[in-house]
Protein backbone atom coordinates (compact mmCIF):
# COMPACT_ATOMS: atom_id res chain seq x y z
CA UNK A 1 0.00 0.00 0.00
CA UNK A 2 2.75 2.74 1.02
CA UNK A 3 4.06 2.48 -2.33
CA UNK A 4 1.07 2.77 -4.36
CA UNK A 5 -0.50 5.88 -2.55
CA UNK A 6 1.20 9.21 -1.44
CA UNK A 7 1.25 9.44 2.31
CA UNK A 8 -0.54 12.57 1.76
CA UNK A 9 -3.11 10.96 -0.61
CA UNK A 10 -4.05 9.00 1.77
CA UNK A 11 -4.20 10.99 4.96
CA UNK A 12 -5.91 13.54 2.96
CA UNK A 13 -8.45 10.77 1.62
CA UNK A 14 -9.25 9.31 5.49
CA UNK A 15 -10.11 12.99 6.18
CA UNK A 16 -12.41 13.55 3.29
CA UNK A 17 -14.44 10.30 4.46
CA UNK A 18 -14.86 11.42 8.31
CA UNK A 19 -15.79 14.85 7.13
CA UNK A 20 -18.33 13.65 4.75
CA UNK A 21 -19.62 11.10 7.04
CA UNK A 22 -19.83 13.87 9.92
CA UNK A 23 -21.52 16.66 7.58
CA UNK A 24 -23.87 14.32 6.02
CA UNK A 25 -25.04 12.12 8.97
CA UNK A 26 -24.65 14.52 11.93
CA UNK A 27 -26.19 17.93 12.67
CA UNK A 28 -24.69 20.64 14.66
CA UNK A 29 -24.15 19.44 18.65
CA UNK A 30 -25.60 21.94 21.38
CA UNK A 31 -24.41 23.07 23.01
CA UNK A 32 -21.19 24.15 21.78
CA UNK A 33 -21.20 23.88 17.76
CA UNK A 34 -24.71 25.22 17.74
CA UNK A 35 -23.52 28.05 19.95
CA UNK A 36 -20.59 28.79 17.84
CA UNK A 37 -22.47 28.86 14.68
CA UNK A 38 -24.93 31.25 16.53
CA UNK A 39 -22.05 33.73 16.89
CA UNK A 40 -21.03 33.31 13.78
CA UNK A 41 -24.69 34.04 12.59
CA UNK A 42 -25.45 36.76 14.70
CA UNK A 43 -21.53 38.79 13.40
CA UNK A 44 -23.29 38.39 9.82
CA UNK A 45 -26.54 39.49 10.73
CA UNK A 46 -25.13 42.98 12.55
CA UNK A 47 -22.26 42.70 9.92
CA UNK A 48 -20.55 43.58 13.19
CA UNK A 49 -16.87 41.91 12.72
CA UNK A 50 -15.29 43.67 15.66
CA UNK A 51 -17.45 42.43 18.82
CA UNK A 52 -19.08 38.88 18.56
CA UNK A 53 -22.64 38.81 19.88
CA UNK A 54 -24.34 35.68 21.07
CA UNK A 55 -28.48 36.21 21.83
CA UNK A 56 -27.91 40.47 21.35
CA UNK A 57 -25.28 40.44 24.79
CA UNK A 58 -21.29 40.85 23.92
CA UNK A 59 -19.75 37.45 23.82
CA UNK A 60 -16.48 37.36 25.94
CA UNK A 61 -15.75 33.82 26.15
CA UNK A 62 -13.46 33.34 22.81
CA UNK A 63 -11.84 35.66 20.40
CA UNK A 64 -12.90 35.84 16.77
CA UNK A 65 -10.85 34.41 14.71
CA UNK A 66 -13.16 30.93 14.12
CA UNK A 67 -16.42 33.72 13.56
CA UNK A 68 -14.73 35.68 11.52
CA UNK A 69 -13.78 32.54 9.36
CA UNK A 70 -17.56 30.96 8.90
CA UNK A 71 -18.41 34.50 8.33
CA UNK A 72 -15.49 34.52 5.24
CA UNK A 73 -17.18 31.03 4.16
CA UNK A 74 -20.84 32.25 3.88
CA UNK A 75 -19.54 35.76 1.97
CA UNK A 76 -17.84 33.54 -0.75
CA UNK A 77 -20.50 30.69 -0.61
CA UNK A 78 -24.08 31.93 0.78
CA UNK A 79 -25.01 31.25 3.91
CA UNK A 80 -25.14 27.34 4.32
CA UNK A 81 -25.27 24.82 7.21
CA UNK A 82 -21.44 23.10 6.07
CA UNK A 83 -18.96 25.95 5.18
CA UNK A 84 -18.86 27.11 8.91
CA UNK A 85 -18.73 23.36 9.85
CA UNK A 86 -15.85 22.69 7.80
CA UNK A 87 -13.37 25.34 9.00
CA UNK A 88 -12.35 24.08 12.57
CA UNK A 89 -11.71 20.41 10.68
CA UNK A 90 -9.87 22.38 7.47
CA UNK A 91 -7.20 23.25 9.95
CA UNK A 92 -7.19 19.82 11.41
CA UNK A 93 -6.19 18.35 7.76
CA UNK A 94 -3.87 21.24 7.84
CA UNK A 95 -1.94 19.79 11.15
CA UNK A 96 -1.24 16.92 9.51
CA UNK A 97 0.83 18.52 6.71
CA UNK A 98 2.25 20.93 9.32
CA UNK A 99 3.44 17.81 11.62
CA UNK A 100 5.12 16.72 8.30
CA UNK A 101 7.06 19.46 7.12
CA UNK A 102 7.98 20.64 11.04
CA UNK A 103 9.30 16.41 11.00
CA UNK A 104 11.38 17.77 7.91
CA UNK A 105 12.82 20.33 10.21
CA UNK A 106 13.71 18.33 12.58
CA UNK A 107 15.10 15.39 11.19
CA UNK A 108 15.89 16.25 7.70
CA UNK A 109 16.41 13.58 5.38
CA UNK A 110 14.51 11.04 7.43
CA UNK A 111 11.32 10.34 5.24
CA UNK A 112 9.78 7.98 6.43
CA UNK A 113 9.49 10.22 10.30
CA UNK A 114 7.83 12.69 8.22
CA UNK A 115 5.54 10.43 6.36
CA UNK A 116 4.75 8.65 9.29
CA UNK A 117 4.25 10.95 12.06
CA UNK A 118 0.79 12.32 9.93
CA UNK A 119 -0.42 8.85 9.93
CA UNK A 120 0.52 8.19 13.71
CA UNK A 121 -1.57 11.11 14.67
CA UNK A 122 -4.72 9.49 13.03
CA UNK A 123 -3.68 6.57 14.46
CA UNK A 124 -4.98 8.28 18.17
CA UNK A 125 -8.90 7.98 18.05
CA UNK A 126 -9.54 11.21 20.15
CA UNK A 127 -7.66 13.29 17.71
CA UNK A 128 -9.55 11.63 14.69
CA UNK A 129 -12.88 12.34 16.55
CA UNK A 130 -12.04 15.71 16.93
CA UNK A 131 -11.71 16.19 13.47
CA UNK A 132 -14.77 16.78 12.45
CA UNK A 133 -16.30 18.69 15.40
CA UNK A 134 -16.55 22.58 15.51
CA UNK A 135 -14.29 23.62 17.95
CA UNK A 136 -11.01 25.77 18.61
CA UNK A 137 -8.65 23.63 19.38
CA UNK A 138 -7.20 22.48 16.13
CA UNK A 139 -6.83 25.61 14.92
CA UNK A 140 -4.92 26.08 18.11
CA UNK A 141 -2.79 23.26 17.23
CA UNK A 142 -2.00 24.78 13.84
CA UNK A 143 -1.35 28.09 15.53
CA UNK A 144 0.99 26.22 17.21
CA UNK A 145 2.79 24.38 14.64
CA UNK A 146 3.41 26.90 12.36
CA UNK A 147 5.00 28.30 15.95
CA UNK A 148 7.21 25.90 16.45
CA UNK A 149 8.18 25.24 12.43
CA UNK A 150 9.17 28.98 12.85
CA UNK A 151 11.27 28.34 15.91
CA UNK A 152 12.93 25.44 14.42
CA UNK A 153 13.21 27.75 10.98
CA UNK A 154 15.15 30.85 13.46
CA UNK A 155 17.76 28.44 15.00
CA UNK A 156 18.49 26.54 11.83
CA UNK A 157 18.57 29.48 9.34
CA UNK A 158 19.25 32.80 11.57
CA UNK A 159 17.65 35.64 10.36
CA UNK A 160 14.41 37.48 11.03
CA UNK A 161 11.97 35.06 8.85
CA UNK A 162 11.44 32.19 11.65
CA UNK A 163 10.39 34.82 14.31
CA UNK A 164 7.63 36.36 11.94
CA UNK A 165 6.85 33.47 11.25
CA UNK A 166 6.60 32.41 15.13
CA UNK A 167 5.17 36.16 16.06
CA UNK A 168 2.46 35.41 13.16
CA UNK A 169 1.19 31.95 14.21
CA UNK A 170 1.05 33.71 18.11
CA UNK A 171 -0.52 36.02 17.04
CA UNK A 172 -3.38 33.84 15.21
CA UNK A 173 -3.66 31.75 18.44
CA UNK A 174 -4.23 34.66 20.19
CA UNK A 175 -7.18 35.37 17.87
CA UNK A 176 -8.02 31.96 18.20
CA UNK A 177 -8.05 31.25 21.97
CA UNK A 178 -6.22 34.14 23.70
CA UNK A 179 -2.78 34.01 24.95
CA UNK A 180 -2.84 30.16 25.96
CA UNK A 181 -0.80 29.99 22.43
CA UNK A 182 2.22 31.11 24.53
CA UNK A 183 1.88 27.74 26.56
CA UNK A 184 2.30 25.71 23.85
CA UNK A 185 4.99 27.59 21.87
CA UNK A 186 7.09 29.79 24.43
CA UNK A 187 8.70 26.58 26.43
CA UNK A 188 10.33 25.47 23.11
CA UNK A 189 11.94 28.72 22.85
CA UNK A 190 13.13 30.03 25.94
CA UNK A 191 14.20 26.39 26.81
CA UNK A 192 16.52 26.08 22.91
CA UNK A 193 19.60 25.78 24.89
CA UNK A 194 18.72 22.13 26.02
CA UNK A 195 17.65 21.17 22.61
CA UNK A 196 18.54 23.72 19.73
CA UNK A 197 22.78 22.75 19.58
CA UNK A 198 21.85 19.20 19.40
CA UNK A 199 19.62 19.40 16.20
CA UNK A 200 20.81 16.93 13.00
CA UNK A 201 22.20 19.23 10.74
CA UNK A 202 21.91 22.60 12.65
CA UNK A 203 24.73 24.93 13.89
CA UNK A 204 25.76 24.27 17.74
CA UNK A 205 25.36 27.90 18.94
CA UNK A 206 23.21 30.67 17.73
CA UNK A 207 24.18 31.82 14.46
CA UNK A 208 23.76 35.67 15.94
CA UNK A 209 24.42 34.53 19.46
CA UNK A 210 22.28 34.22 22.68
CA UNK A 211 21.41 37.58 23.29
CA UNK A 212 20.26 38.21 19.51
CA UNK A 213 18.13 34.68 20.13
CA UNK A 214 15.85 35.99 22.91
CA UNK A 215 15.68 38.94 21.48
CA UNK A 216 14.14 37.79 18.43
CA UNK A 217 11.81 35.81 20.61
CA UNK A 218 10.90 38.93 22.57
CA UNK A 219 10.10 40.49 19.10
CA UNK A 220 7.90 38.06 18.18
CA UNK A 221 5.51 37.70 21.43
CA UNK A 222 5.94 41.39 20.84
CA UNK A 223 4.44 41.28 17.89
CA UNK A 224 1.80 38.29 18.46
CA UNK A 225 0.57 40.47 21.31
CA UNK A 226 0.29 43.59 18.81
CA UNK A 227 -1.73 41.54 16.64
CA UNK A 228 -3.88 40.40 19.19
CA UNK A 229 -4.66 43.57 20.81
CA UNK A 230 -5.12 45.21 17.36
CA UNK A 231 -8.36 43.60 17.86
CA UNK A 232 -8.83 43.56 21.43
CA UNK A 233 -8.04 47.29 22.04
CA UNK A 234 -11.02 48.79 19.94
CA UNK A 235 -13.28 45.49 20.38
CA UNK A 236 -12.58 46.44 24.16
CA UNK A 237 -13.40 49.69 23.51
CA UNK A 238 -16.91 49.90 21.29
CA UNK A 239 -17.99 46.40 23.57
CA UNK A 240 -17.70 48.67 26.93
CA UNK A 241 -16.18 48.30 30.22
CA UNK A 242 -17.32 44.48 31.34
CA UNK A 243 -16.47 43.14 28.21
CA UNK A 244 -13.39 44.74 28.16
CA UNK A 245 -12.14 43.73 31.39
CA UNK A 246 -13.54 39.85 30.13
CA UNK A 247 -11.35 39.39 27.11
CA UNK A 248 -8.12 41.47 28.67
CA UNK A 249 -8.08 39.49 31.83
CA UNK A 250 -11.22 37.86 33.34
CA UNK A 251 -11.35 35.05 31.20
CA UNK A 252 -7.66 34.12 31.46
CA UNK A 253 -6.91 34.56 34.75
CA UNK A 254 -10.11 33.26 36.26
CA UNK A 255 -9.44 29.64 34.14
CA UNK A 256 -5.99 29.43 34.88
CA UNK A 257 -6.77 30.12 38.97
CA UNK A 258 -10.30 28.96 39.92
CA UNK A 259 -12.18 27.65 37.19
CA UNK A 260 -15.53 26.93 38.11
CA UNK A 261 -16.23 25.20 34.99
CA UNK A 262 -14.65 21.45 34.36
CA UNK A 263 -12.78 21.65 37.46
CA UNK A 264 -10.79 18.10 37.78
CA UNK A 265 -7.87 17.04 39.72
CA UNK A 266 -4.44 17.22 39.12
CA UNK A 267 -4.10 13.46 38.47
CA UNK A 268 -7.10 13.54 35.61
CA UNK A 269 -4.80 14.04 32.50
CA UNK A 270 -2.40 11.40 33.46
CA UNK A 271 -5.04 8.95 33.43
CA UNK A 272 -7.16 9.83 30.65
CA UNK A 273 -4.10 10.34 28.56
CA UNK A 274 -3.61 6.68 27.78
CA UNK A 275 -6.98 6.14 26.57
CA UNK A 276 -7.09 9.00 24.37
CA UNK A 277 -4.19 8.16 22.23
CA UNK A 278 -5.74 4.44 21.48
CA UNK A 279 -5.99 2.39 19.29
CA UNK A 280 -2.13 3.09 18.52
CA UNK A 281 -1.01 3.02 22.11
CA UNK A 282 -2.23 -0.23 22.11
CA UNK A 283 0.69 -1.76 20.35
CA UNK A 284 3.45 -3.47 22.28
CA UNK A 285 6.13 -2.88 19.60
CA UNK A 286 5.96 1.06 19.85
CA UNK A 287 6.49 0.01 23.73
CA UNK A 288 9.66 -1.15 23.21
CA UNK A 289 11.02 0.90 21.26
CA UNK A 290 9.89 4.11 22.80
CA UNK A 291 11.59 1.76 25.68
CA UNK A 292 14.91 2.18 23.86
CA UNK A 293 15.31 5.90 23.48
CA UNK A 294 16.76 6.92 26.92
CA UNK A 295 20.23 7.22 24.92
CA UNK A 296 18.96 8.94 21.92
CA UNK A 297 17.32 11.29 24.40
CA UNK A 298 20.66 12.56 25.23
CA UNK A 299 21.57 13.32 21.97
CA UNK A 300 18.85 14.02 19.56
CA UNK A 301 17.73 17.40 19.86
CA UNK A 302 14.39 16.88 18.13
CA UNK A 303 13.36 14.07 20.35
CA UNK A 304 14.26 16.92 23.62
CA UNK A 305 12.54 19.58 21.68
CA UNK A 306 9.62 17.18 21.35
CA UNK A 307 9.31 16.34 24.97
CA UNK A 308 9.76 19.56 25.84
CA UNK A 309 6.81 20.43 23.85
CA UNK A 310 4.55 18.05 25.64
CA UNK A 311 5.65 17.52 29.17
CA UNK A 312 5.79 21.25 29.96
CA UNK A 313 1.78 21.60 28.71
CA UNK A 314 1.07 18.73 30.17
CA UNK A 315 2.55 19.55 34.01
CA UNK A 316 1.10 22.80 33.37
CA UNK A 317 -2.84 22.14 32.46
CA UNK A 318 -2.64 19.16 34.95
CA UNK A 319 -1.92 22.20 37.60
CA UNK A 320 -4.77 24.40 36.20
CA UNK A 321 -8.19 23.50 38.04
CA UNK A 322 -10.16 23.42 34.40
CA UNK A 323 -9.77 20.47 32.20
CA UNK A 324 -10.99 19.56 29.26
CA UNK A 325 -10.28 16.58 27.20
CA UNK A 326 -9.27 18.79 24.09
CA UNK A 327 -7.38 21.06 25.97
CA UNK A 328 -3.95 19.07 25.34
CA UNK A 329 -4.50 18.42 21.62
CA UNK A 330 -2.02 20.77 20.80
CA UNK A 331 0.49 18.77 22.27
CA UNK A 332 -0.57 15.45 20.19
CA UNK A 333 1.89 16.05 17.06
CA UNK A 334 4.75 16.58 19.65
CA UNK A 335 3.67 12.83 20.36
CA UNK A 336 3.15 11.55 16.52
CA UNK A 337 6.45 12.95 15.97
CA UNK A 338 7.88 11.14 18.92
CA UNK A 339 6.22 7.57 18.05
CA UNK A 340 7.24 7.99 14.38
CA UNK A 341 11.24 8.79 14.99
CA UNK A 342 11.18 5.83 17.61
CA UNK A 343 9.86 3.49 15.34
CA UNK A 344 12.04 4.10 12.80
CA UNK A 345 15.45 4.80 14.61
CA UNK A 346 15.21 1.19 15.46
CA UNK A 347 15.34 -2.38 14.23
CA UNK A 348 12.15 -4.14 15.92
CA UNK A 349 10.48 -7.61 15.98
CA UNK A 350 6.82 -7.18 15.96
CA UNK A 351 7.18 -10.31 18.06
CA UNK A 352 4.01 -12.88 18.69
CA UNK A 353 0.30 -13.02 17.55
CA UNK A 354 -1.04 -11.24 20.19
CA UNK A 355 2.16 -8.68 19.86
CA UNK A 356 1.44 -7.61 16.58
CA UNK A 357 -2.61 -8.05 17.03
CA UNK A 358 -3.56 -5.94 20.00
CA UNK A 359 -4.66 -2.42 18.35
CA UNK A 360 -6.93 -4.74 15.72
CA UNK A 361 -7.97 -6.95 18.84
CA UNK A 362 -8.86 -3.53 20.27
CA UNK A 363 -10.94 -2.38 17.23
CA UNK A 364 -12.72 -5.64 17.40
CA UNK A 365 -13.88 -4.81 20.97
CA UNK A 366 -15.20 -1.42 20.12
CA UNK A 367 -17.00 -2.77 16.99
CA UNK A 368 -18.49 -5.91 18.72
CA UNK A 369 -20.00 -2.99 21.40
CA UNK A 370 -21.52 -1.16 18.65
CA UNK A 371 -23.39 -3.87 17.65
CA UNK A 372 -24.21 -5.75 21.18
CA UNK A 373 -24.89 -2.61 23.32
CA UNK A 374 -27.88 -1.16 21.54
CA UNK A 375 -29.70 -5.09 21.70
CA UNK A 376 -28.26 -6.34 25.26
CA UNK A 377 -29.20 -3.70 27.79
CA UNK A 378 -25.95 -3.42 29.27
CA UNK A 379 -25.87 0.43 29.53
CA UNK A 380 -27.31 1.97 33.08
CA UNK A 381 -30.66 3.67 32.95
CA UNK A 382 -30.29 3.04 29.04
CA UNK A 383 -31.85 5.94 26.50
CA UNK A 384 -35.02 5.10 24.99
CA UNK A 385 -33.69 5.90 21.57
CA UNK A 386 -31.06 3.15 21.83
CA UNK A 387 -33.35 0.79 19.61
CA UNK A 388 -32.86 3.34 17.04
CA UNK A 389 -29.28 2.82 16.57
CA UNK A 390 -28.05 0.65 13.73
CA UNK A 391 -26.28 -1.58 15.34
CA UNK A 392 -24.98 -3.71 12.05
CA UNK A 393 -22.12 -0.98 11.20
CA UNK A 394 -20.31 -2.52 14.04
CA UNK A 395 -19.82 -5.40 11.94
CA UNK A 396 -18.06 -2.95 9.51
CA UNK A 397 -15.45 -2.01 12.70
CA UNK A 398 -15.18 -5.65 13.64
CA UNK A 399 -13.83 -6.40 10.06
CA UNK A 400 -10.96 -3.89 9.86
CA UNK A 401 -9.77 -5.21 13.47
CA UNK A 402 -9.60 -8.57 12.10
CA UNK A 403 -7.71 -7.29 9.02
CA UNK A 404 -5.57 -5.08 11.12
CA UNK A 405 -4.27 -8.67 12.92
CA UNK A 406 -3.26 -10.04 9.28
CA UNK A 407 0.35 -9.97 8.08
CA UNK A 408 3.56 -9.84 9.82
CA UNK A 409 5.92 -6.87 8.73
CA UNK A 410 9.64 -6.78 9.04
CA UNK A 411 8.66 -2.35 9.36
CA UNK A 412 7.06 -0.37 11.01
CA UNK A 413 5.57 1.88 8.48
CA UNK A 414 3.11 -0.87 6.97
CA UNK A 415 1.15 -1.11 9.91
CA UNK A 416 1.37 2.71 11.01
CA UNK A 417 -0.53 3.17 7.40
CA UNK A 418 -2.89 0.29 8.70
CA UNK A 419 -3.82 1.50 12.47
CA UNK A 420 -4.70 5.17 11.36
CA UNK A 421 -7.15 3.57 8.99
CA UNK A 422 -8.92 1.78 12.17
CA UNK A 423 -9.83 5.21 14.07
CA UNK A 424 -11.37 6.09 11.21
CA UNK A 425 -13.49 3.31 10.30
CA UNK A 426 -15.02 3.54 13.67
CA UNK A 427 -16.07 7.14 13.88
CA UNK A 428 -17.57 6.85 10.69
CA UNK A 429 -19.03 3.67 11.83
CA UNK A 430 -20.21 5.34 14.98
CA UNK A 431 -21.78 8.51 12.74
CA UNK A 432 -23.43 5.83 10.36
CA UNK A 433 -24.90 3.63 12.78
CA UNK A 434 -26.53 6.79 15.29
CA UNK A 435 -27.81 8.45 12.20
CA UNK A 436 -31.26 7.24 12.96
CA UNK A 437 -31.18 8.13 16.64
CA UNK A 438 -29.34 11.83 15.66
CA UNK A 439 -31.93 12.25 13.45
CA UNK A 440 -34.73 11.63 15.24
CA UNK A 441 -33.73 12.91 19.14
CA UNK A 442 -30.78 14.74 18.55
CA UNK A 443 -31.62 17.13 15.50
CA UNK A 444 -32.69 20.63 16.85
CA UNK A 445 -32.80 21.67 13.35
CA UNK A 446 -37.27 21.12 13.01
CA UNK A 447 -38.15 23.04 15.94
CA UNK A 448 -35.69 26.09 15.09
CA UNK A 449 -37.99 26.09 11.92
CA UNK A 450 -40.98 26.13 13.83
CA UNK A 451 -39.67 28.78 15.91
CA UNK A 452 -38.53 31.11 12.55
CA UNK A 453 -42.20 30.64 11.36
CA UNK A 454 -43.57 32.02 14.77
CA UNK A 455 -40.46 35.13 14.84
CA UNK A 456 -42.22 35.40 11.01
CA UNK A 457 -45.42 35.82 12.31
CA UNK A 458 -44.54 38.81 14.62
CA UNK A 459 -44.46 36.24 17.83
CA UNK A 460 -42.27 37.45 20.85
CA UNK A 461 -40.18 34.35 21.84
CA UNK A 462 -38.94 33.68 25.17
CA UNK A 463 -36.90 30.48 26.88
CA UNK A 464 -37.35 29.35 30.12
CA UNK A 465 -33.77 29.01 31.59
CA UNK A 466 -30.61 29.51 30.51
CA UNK A 467 -30.08 29.98 26.65
CA UNK A 468 -27.05 28.92 24.69
CA UNK A 469 -27.98 30.65 21.26
CA UNK A 470 -29.04 26.48 20.22
CA UNK A 471 -31.79 28.00 17.83
CA UNK A 472 -30.66 31.31 16.46
CA UNK A 473 -28.14 29.69 13.43
CA UNK A 474 -30.02 26.56 12.99
CA UNK A 475 -33.48 28.56 12.56
CA UNK A 476 -31.59 31.80 11.16
CA UNK A 477 -33.59 33.63 13.86
CA UNK A 478 -33.11 37.45 13.48
CA UNK A 479 -34.30 38.75 16.66
CA UNK A 480 -32.26 38.03 20.33
CA UNK A 481 -34.51 35.74 22.29
CA UNK A 482 -36.11 36.88 25.62
CA UNK A 483 -34.68 34.83 28.86
CA UNK A 484 -37.04 34.11 31.71
CA UNK A 485 -36.87 32.36 35.40
CA UNK A 486 -33.14 33.75 35.39
CA UNK A 487 -33.75 37.06 37.13
CA UNK A 488 -35.95 38.95 39.74
CA UNK A 489 -39.15 39.38 37.77
CA UNK A 490 -38.32 38.65 34.40
CA UNK A 491 -41.01 36.16 33.90
CA UNK A 492 -43.89 38.64 34.83
CA UNK A 493 -42.43 41.00 32.75
CA UNK A 494 -42.31 39.32 29.60
CA UNK A 495 -45.80 37.82 29.97
CA UNK A 496 -47.35 41.17 31.01
CA UNK A 497 -45.49 43.25 27.87
CA UNK A 498 -45.87 40.22 25.54
CA UNK A 499 -49.73 38.84 25.57
CA UNK A 500 -49.38 36.96 22.47
CA UNK A 501 -46.09 35.64 23.13
CA UNK A 502 -44.45 32.12 22.60
CA UNK A 503 -42.24 30.70 25.95
CA UNK A 504 -39.63 27.31 25.39
CA UNK A 505 -39.50 24.89 28.51
CA UNK A 506 -38.04 22.17 29.36
CA UNK A 507 -39.20 18.97 31.30
CA UNK A 508 -37.90 15.53 31.89
CA UNK A 509 -42.04 14.36 31.87
CA UNK A 510 -44.56 17.06 30.44
CA UNK A 511 -46.74 19.02 32.81
CA UNK A 512 -50.58 17.66 33.05
CA UNK A 513 -51.79 20.66 34.07
CA UNK A 514 -51.77 22.48 30.98
CA UNK A 515 -51.22 21.56 27.14
CA UNK A 516 -48.57 22.91 25.41
CA UNK A 517 -49.16 24.34 22.12
CA UNK A 518 -45.76 22.28 20.93
CA UNK A 519 -43.66 19.75 21.88
CA UNK A 520 -40.34 18.42 20.50
CA UNK A 521 -38.38 15.67 21.97
CA UNK A 522 -34.85 16.53 22.42
CA UNK A 523 -32.72 13.59 23.89
CA UNK A 524 -33.98 12.18 27.23
CA UNK A 525 -36.54 15.54 27.73
CA UNK A 526 -39.46 17.39 26.20
CA UNK A 527 -39.23 20.77 24.59
CA UNK A 528 -42.37 22.49 24.96
CA UNK A 529 -43.83 25.26 23.80
CA UNK A 530 -46.73 27.40 25.88
CA UNK A 531 -48.53 30.79 24.91
CA UNK A 532 -48.77 33.66 27.28
CA UNK A 533 -52.28 32.59 28.43
CA UNK A 534 -51.62 29.38 29.57
CA UNK A 535 -48.22 30.65 31.61
CA UNK A 536 -50.13 33.32 33.51
CA UNK A 537 -53.02 30.77 34.21
CA UNK A 538 -50.09 28.14 35.58
CA UNK A 539 -47.64 30.02 37.85
CA UNK A 540 -44.36 28.55 37.96
CA UNK A 541 -45.46 26.38 34.91
CA UNK A 542 -42.07 26.83 33.13
CA UNK A 543 -39.92 25.48 36.04
CA UNK A 544 -37.82 22.26 35.37
CA UNK A 545 -39.46 19.04 37.00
Amino acid sequence: MPNRIPTSLYWTGLWAVLMAAALYVRPPLPVDETRYLAVAWEMWLRQDFLVPHLNGETYSHKPPLLFWLMNLGWTIFGVNDWTPRLVAPLFGLACLFLTRALGRQLWPGEQRVHDMAPLILLGYGFWTLFSTLTMFDLILAFCALLGLIGIVSAWRRGGLGGFALLGFAIGLGALTKGPAILLHVLPVALLAPLWAGRLAGGPAEPLYGWGRWYLGVLGAVVMGVAIGLAWAIPAGVAGGEEYRNAILWGQTAGRMVKSFAHQRPFWWYLAILPGLLMPLLAWPPLWRVLRDLKERVQIDGGLRLCLIWFVLAFVVFSLISGKQLHYLLPEFPALALLFAYALTERAWPEGGFWSRALPGVLTVIVGLLIVVVPVASLVPREPDWFPLIDNLWGLAVVAVGLWLMAGRYDEAEPRVWKIALAPVVIVVAIHLATAPALNAVYDLRPFARQLKIWEDQGLPLANFGKYHGQYQFLGRLTKPMAIMGQKQDDEEAFLLNNPNGRIIAYYKKLPTRAKPLHVYRFRQIFIAVWDTETMRAHPKLGDRD
